[in-house]
């Protein structure tokens, strides 16, 4: 293919899957918001009056960073996870896309720059959500913008693998349920790993998603519980084993053809 065709290929790819998100955003954009809302008065309004100061930050202030990385991770995930599986099972339009010249690395960037998009978006609206409740804090800007687009991409070539491998549609529903917003939650979204026990501070720096929540923190506040670097190579190297992984299923159609 000629680079004009390669980029008409991907243009078309995420054109599609832009349109069906602003065409649905009652499903894509507002439970995010509708959902950060609530935890933002529950934190806010009741049990951030109580705790008060975590650290040198308002209790708020300090799980406005994990909510959106919370929405983040669950949007890019599922928005992959299912666009691949309906083109398996429903629309069967990735027969016509493994039979066409499109490259495989082509496929893997056409799919997840729907979920980078959809992760991204959602990620400043929860923001915007939080103002009212938390004010306004960015301490690096481009470190938020890093982290945003580095885990959407990460979680969405993640979506892109859970779709070529789900035969059924819980079987994109259960890896976000039982794996991302577990881990997530235990990523140090409520709390700091100084405050845990000795024994649990190893176990939660095992955890990939406490590096996205701990770097972008870092991002919004300036404050950091490991350093920096660790997180952002951490996100890059799942992030480049997970582009890798993706290639090679797209390249071998396992799964996909039927």
């Amino acid at each position: 293919m000629t680079p004009y065709e390669v980029l008409i290929s991907y243009y078309t790819l995420v054109r599609k899957d832009i349109v069906r998100i602003v065409r649905i955003w009652p499903q894509t954009l507002l439970p995010s918001m509708i959902t950060s809302t609530l935890y933002f008065l529950i934190f806010g309004t009741v049990l951030g009056s109580r705790i008060g100061q975590f650290g040198d930050v308002d209790f708020i202030d300090f799980v406005v960073p994990g909510l959106i990385m919370l929405a983040v991770v669950t949007n890019s995930f599922s928005n992959v996870a299912f666009v691949v599986f309906s083109s398996k099972f429903f629309s069967r339009s990735i027969d016509e896309i493994l039979v066409s010249p499109t490259p495989p690395w082509v496929i893997v960037a056409g799919y997840i720059s729907g979920g980078i998009v959809r992760g991204t978006l959602v990620g400043f609206l929860v923001l915007a959500v939080s103002i009212p409740f938390a004010g306004f804090h960015v301490d690096n800007f481009l470190i938020v913008i890093l982290f945003l687009l580095l885990t959407s991409a990460a979680l969405s070539l993640g979506g892109l693998l859970n779709g070529i491998h789900a035969q059924s549609i819980d079987g994109i529903n259960i890896i976000p349920t039982f794996v991302l917003t577990p881990l997530i939650y235990l990523g140090g979204v409520f709390y700091s790993i100084e405050i845990l026990p000795e024994f649990w501070q190893p176990i939660s720096l095992a955890n990939p998603l406490f590096y996205i929540v701990d770097g972008f923190r870092y991002g919004m506040l300036g404050i950091v519980d490991t350093s920096l670097w660790t997180s952002l190579a951490v996100l890059g190297g799942l992030a480049a084993a997970l582009a890798v992984w993706a290639w090679y299923e797209i390249r071998a159609g396992l799964r996909l053809k039927q």
